[in-house]
């Protein structure tokens, strides 16, 4: 197994340009890993053929030679995720239909990426219509977690945080609406960043009302995340809530003094029912933020009304979808989960009053969130709910005995920060005593990112949690279930 796949993509690139090392050598060493673990774990789908992907990697290797300018993400092969548009790459959205749609012209997300010098091999992949946090659909079958292959990667990003977290991958793009970058990031021990609404171009949503999504970073490190936000953060005209900073300002150095920072720590929302094991492990990492100079309070800001509006202006992008399928699709029920169906319907039954309700109260969160973080720097809690649950399992029925009404219910802790619009990121907190990966969610000021990212990087660089690797020779599960 080459060294390569586990060094960070910061210096890969370092390398890359010094001339140590060749983007072939590089795409060399990651098509070996993909081959030898795809199969089992299935996070990568739709992929080049290895020659043509190493034809590619020659041409990036070209334009160094030649002394060409190249940006910051040169020679790094990457996979989008399987719901944005790469040009030559079909976008399916896990959904068997689409199982074809080869889109023309890349979103803006992935083309600021190409022109930072990745090389797309393929699409990374997701739940159907990346609807929960458990990746598997009808079209490719179920991503495997490689800490535990009879267990789920999370979602909706999971095909990207395995590929990160078994090697396959050096850095990956992902979106989250409800913990889709957080959440499979902390389910694979990797780095999840959901940023600020307008921080990174997101096409797939309202210009305004009910903006809950956002595209964002993962990676195995913080500072490979702060990277590739740098290429993909910066104003988007086209957004009518974009964020006025170039992305340019998350390259620069993340090391800092943490002393007098003070933190607020919530196990669970004031409420909201967390398994004991999560809690048992992000319990020890207070005392890491104390040595590391901060000050640690049980608090936590009132997001008692956070999942009702979620739910609302959740149901209400939902049912534009399902209208939008009415009219192309017509027999689309046919081909989704039940819960699709069930939250598409949901959304057709609001009302007007339900719809500015939600938004008159979203921004009343919004408020006393501005007030708590006069006070504090950040906010500490649990990435999930409850730690990696099985494959085969759709979603998580009940919590510590308590039911759970919805397939989203269980992510709370994730929903309601969406929510609010603020900073949010996932950092490998520690592992249970079966070696499951338990993420710490940090939420940070608004349009924090990088105060955010230096808090987190301190917490990472403190613990080391993100150097420990799953176990890869395990032998291969059945296939029978994953379609090709």
């Amino acid at each position: 197994m080459s060294d390569l796949i586990w060094e960070s993509a910061s210096s890969l690139t370092a390398r890359l340009r010094a001339k140590e090392i060749s983007a072939v050598e590089v795409m060399d060493a990651f098509y070996t890993q993909i081959e030898r673990e795809n199969p089992k774990l299935n996070a990568l789908v739709n992929l080049l053929d290895p020659s043509e992907a190493r034809l590619l990697a020659a041409k990036a290797d070209n334009l160094l030679a030649r002394g060409d300018e190249v940006g910051p993400l040169h020679g790094l092969p990457m996979a989008p995720k399987d719901l944005v548009d790469a040009r030559g790459f079909p976008t399916t959205f896990g959904f068997i239909p689409y199982a074809r749609q080869i889109a023309a012209e890349d979103c803006a997300l992935v083309a600021r990426q190409r022109r930072a010098g990745a090389i797309f091999i393929g699409k990374s992949n997701v739940p159907e219509f990346g609807l929960g946090s458990h990746t598997f659909n009808s079209l490719f079958g179920t991503t495997r977690n490689p800490y535990d292959l009879d267990k789920t990667a999370g979602g909706s990003s999971g095909g990207a945080a395995v590929a990160l977290a078994s090697g396959m991958l050096p850095i990956a793009d992902g979106s989250d609406m409800g913990g889709s970058l957080r959440n499979p990031a902390s389910f694979c021990n990797v780095v999840g960043l959901r940023p600020s609404i307008g921080r990174v171009p997101y096409e797939r949503t309202f210009g305004w009302f009910a903006r809950l999504g956002t595209s964002g970073p993962m990676a195995r490190t913080v500072a490979d995340v702060a990277l590739l936000l740098s290429v993909q953060a910066g104003p988007f005209p086209a957004d009518p809530l974009t964020l006025d900073v170039e992305g340019s300002t998350f390259r620069r150095p993340l090391d800092a003094n943490l002393s007098g920072v003070r933190l607020a720590w919530s196990p669970n929302l004031t409420g909201v029912p967390v398994d004991a094991r999560v809690t048992s492990v992000l319990e020890k990492t207070l005392a890491v933020f104390e040595d590391l100079g901060c000050s640690v309070e049980n608090n936590c800001p009132d997001l008692s009304e956070a999942m009702a509006v979620f739910h609302v202006q959740r149901a209400a992008a939902l049912a534009i979808l399902g209208g939008s399928l009415d009219r192309t699709l017509p027999d689309w029920r046919t081909h989704v989960k039940d819960t699709m169906i069930w939250n598409v319907d949901k959304g057709l039954a609001l009302t007007t009053k339900d719809l500015l309700a939600s938004e008159v109260t979203r921004t009343e969160i919004y408020g006393r969130l501005e007030e708590f973080f006069a006070t504090y720097d950040a906010l500490l809690l649990p990435a999930a709910q409850v730690p990696p649950f099985p494959a085969d399992q759709d979603w998580v029925r009940e919590i510590n005995g308590e039911p759970m009404e919805t397939y989203i219910d269980w992510m709370t802790v994730c929903c309601a920060i969406s929510v609010t619009g603020l900073p949010a990121i996932s950092v490998p907190g520690g592992f249970t005593d079966e070696g499951l990966p338990i993420g710490l969610q940090i939420v940070g000021k608004p349009r924090g990112e990088f105060e955010l990212l230096k808090l987190a990087h301190a917490f990472e660089q403190a613990t080391g949690h993100h150097r420990r690797r799953p176990d890869l020779s395990i032998a291969s599960v059945a296939q029978a279930d994953q379609p090709n």
